[in-house]
């Protein structure tokens, strides 16, 4: 009885070229949350200089 081997070969291929494609798509999504959370630090620390802004100009304002 001689089993060909063939079929389970080229499954194992198609899974690894899966988990390569995933693996890179991960890659390149930590990537990119990784500049989003930079971003959002930026934009944080607009925000809070923003506010401190308004704080102060608010301070200036005559009481009615």
């Amino acid at each position: 009885m001689s089993v060909s081997l063939d079929p389970l070969e080229r499954k194992v291929d198609q899974i690894l070229a899966v988990c390569a494609s995933l693996r890179g798509e991960n890659q390149a999504l930590r990537a990119h949350v990784a500049g989003l959370e930079v971003e959002k630090a930026a934009l944080a620390l607009k925000i809070d200089t923003t506010r401190e802004r308004l704080e102060a100009l608010m301070a200036r304002l005559p009481e009615e």
